[in-house]
């Protein structure tokens, strides 16, 4: 096993604080993306499942439905009180947790305060956002003051699918997170090519989850259609060009053929791990890890750089803290073997 197996950082862990999951039940989101239920969670059952696991480092960060539900001023509340339960978790655990902070959007005004009050009072390691908003996507123009905000301070930003608005008509009666939230990735990053934000943006580092959706797979049609097309005049060159500067997580997609049709557009340096706990059950990530782990496409030097030293070049509190503290963790009861039966 690669030595590197047992001190994950995961930049896809999700958190659920005290209260979360019962405010999105009263607003009438009892199944979360046709989802059964809300996973529990607290910090030491978490901790206890990254021992299992290999995760060293979780970066936490609130799931799809995440905090708007229709109410302005509810979601501006919710995502204050979330973030704030997050940056405390990180300041009793600065070593085995980090955040990526929530934004209440699609409102904007109180997207830009707490994005603020985030990155300079909580002091986040960088922001999440849902790939749309009351349907409305990132790359959209509503949306640049937030982008250009964050071009401004450098940041990172972990994306997270939702269900896209049309979804009573397309999903069939399966959860959306089976093929919907693959699909919503790809409607976002789209977008936010052709509209010319990456290129206005430069300096925003992106983590996609899931392998990047199905953009691996329809980046040639895309970056094809988009040479024809009349697009902004901020968008440059080809598609797969900007898909190329994108980081890419392993959560819940670590087979040989999305991993084959991942590196047509990537490489190890671009790729980093994540596990979707506690949303994803322990038996999957089990699962994930063993196929990374005995992966034909990587070497061991391709395994550290998912699992540890990407991250760490993204995340400069992480980076800081290897270097000035001998305590980061090792976990030493992470296995490799696959779990018995289905995942």
């Amino acid at each position: 096993m690669n030595s590197a197996a047992n001190h994950k950082i995961d930049v896809h862990a999700h958190y659920l604080p005290p209260g979360y999951a019962d405010e999105l039940r009263g607003a009438g989101l009892v199944y979360p993306d046709g989802m059964r239920g809300y996973p529990e969670w607290s910090p030491e059952s978490a901790l206890e499942t990254y021992d299992q696991l290999g995760i060293a480092t979780g970066m936490l960060s609130i799931s799809s439905p995440g905090v708007h539900y229709g109410d302005d001023a509810a979601a501006r509340r919710l995502a204050r009180r979330v973030n704030e339960v997050g940056a405390d978790t990180v300041a009793k655990f600065p070593t085995r947790f980090g955040l990526f902070a929530e934004l209440p959007m699609p409102d904007l005004d109180g997207s830009l305060e707490e994005l603020a009050y985030a990155l300079d009072v909580l002091h986040a390691d960088g922001i999440a956002l849902k790939t749309n908003a009351g349907g409305i996507y990132l790359g959209d123009w509503r949306f640049d003051p937030i982008f250009d905000e964050l071009n401004h301070r450098k940041a990172l930003v972990f994306i997270h699918p939702t269900s896209p608005c049309c979804w009573k008509d397309c999903a069939m009666g399966y959860p959306r997170s089976m093929i919907e939230f693959p699909f919503d990735t790809t409607r976002a990053v789209t977008n936010l090519i052709f509209s010319g934000t990456l290129e206005r943006c430069p300096d925003i580092r992106i983590i996609v989850p899931h392998n990047g959706g199905a953009l691996p797979m329809l980046a040639e049609r895309i970056t094809r259609a988009g040479s024809a097309l009349p697009l902004a005049p901020a968008y440059r060159g080809e598609a797969i060009s900007y898909l190329r500067r994108l980081y890419y997580d392993t959560a819940s997609a670590a087979s040989n053929h999305t991993l084959s049709s991942l590196l047509q557009i990537s490489d190890s340096s671009h790729i980093v791990y994540g596990s979707d706990s506690p949303w994803a059950p322990e038996a999957a990530v089990l699962s994930t890890n063993h196929r990374l782990e005995t992966s034909k496409y990587f070497s061991d030097k391709d395994r550290e750089r998912i699992y540890r030293n990407n991250a760490l070049r993204l995340v400069a509190r992480l980076a800081s803290l290897t270097e000035t503290r001998q305590d980061m963790p090792v976990v030493g009861s992470y296995s490799a073997t696959p779990p018995s039966g289905p995942s």
